[in-house]
């Protein structure tokens, strides 16, 4: 039986991996941190040329191989333009919105390795002044004031930073006593996370995986292109490992793990997910089966570039997605079990 040590251990190594900022198109140091983690449990962890991460779980059957996805990279911002008064105007990386990420604290990462501090705030910002203050929030009217004594866009410059450069949201990351776990960007550090803690199963117990089974982190999930690419030989079947949605009209709470049995880009293979239900059932994972009503995945891109292979889709449960997002240590382990279930383990 899995102990609920190893669903502790995911979230470390979440916590641990949502303290490295990774926006998309900004992941080198954290995909080399989630390099290190799975070559530290003793597996094989190679680059891809697009910069992801492929982990070698070993298993028995390589004509019949499963490919496991995550990805590491994350909502953030980018640079636009140095405004005259030394703020910076932000375009948005992957999903990221201005009204949620509103008075949130940000790092700029400059191309010569600076990193400075700010904060995302309204344009002017505030309420005793602005009589507009209820104005829709997007980045047209949102700015970086930056915590540094500039004034002028000449000012901004000098400390190195430029159009192009990264901005990173901070996390927030924190476990409560009552369990949940609360973070942005919990999409998809923590399922990551989970798939470090199923590795660490396998390698305490020398368990040697009936089929042959690789780890895929990606990197560019965010922008819809993460999966397109690296599938090894034998793999006839890819499960995204991703967030589960929590919101009104589905089933799925933080509590639990989630099948996904559609979204936005179509249905997922039917026998798939009849194979997950059954892995679910036979475990005692707390599960719900939903349809995801704006959503895409790794396995979708895997599928639209062409691999001939079936695909799944599941996750831990997640609220606020793409915001403050919250789940719940019980789905972690729910989504550990599921995935011993489905690999007969």
């Amino acid at each position: 039986m899995l102990d609920k040590i190893y669903a502790d251990f995911a979230w470390e190594q979440a916590a641990a991996l949502l303290a490295i900022d990774s926006p998309t198109g900004f992941t080198a140091r954290a995909a080399a941190w989630v390099k290190e983690a799975f070559e530290t449990l003793g597996f094989d962890a190679q680059y891809t040329r697009k910069g992801s991460v492929i982990v070698d779980l070993g298993g028995a059957d390589s004509e019949n191989g499963l490919l496991l996805a995550s990805h590491a990279d994350t909502l953030g911002g980018m640079v636009s333009l140095i405004k005259g008064n030394g703020r910076l105007k932000i375009t948005n990386l992957g999903g990221m919105r201005a009204d949620n990420g509103e008075t949130e604290n940000i790092r700029v990462y400059t191309r010569d390795g600076k990193v400075y501090e700010g904060t995302l705030q309204l344009c002017n910002a505030s309420v005793h002044v602005n009589s507009n203050y209820k104005v829709l929030r997007d980045f047209d009217n949102t700015e970086v004031v930056l915590d540094e004594d500039v004034n002028s866009e000449a000012d901004t410059r000098a400390l190195g930073i430029e159009v192009g450069d990264i901005v990173c949201f901070d996390p927030r990351t924190r476990r409560t006593a009552s369990g949940y776990l609360k973070s942005r960007f919990l999409d998809d550090k923590l399922s990551v996370g989970i798939l470090l803690g199923f590795a660490k199963y396998l390698k305490d117990n020398a368990i040697t995986l009936p089929r042959r089974t690789w780890v895929h982190v990606t990197v560019y999930e965010e922008v819809g292109h993460g999966g397109a690419a690296s599938v090894p030989a034998g793999v006839t079947e890819a499960i995204s490992v991703d967030m589960g949605c929590v919101g009104d009209g589905l089933g799925c709470t933080e509590k639990k793990v989630s099948i996904c049995a559609k979204d936005s880009g179509g249905p997922y293979s039917y026998d798939v997910v009849g194979k997950l239900i059954a892995a679910a059932k036979k475990t005692g994972a707390d599960y719900a089966v939903d349809i995801y009503p704006m959503y895409g995945s790794d396995v979708e891109a895997t599928l639209s570039a062409g691999y001939d292979i079936r695909h799944g889709l599941i996750g831990p449960g997640v609220y606020a997605s793409h915001g403050y997002e919250r789940s719940h240590i019980d789905g972690v382990y729910s989504t550990l079990k599921l995935l011993c279930g489905y690999l007969d383990i």
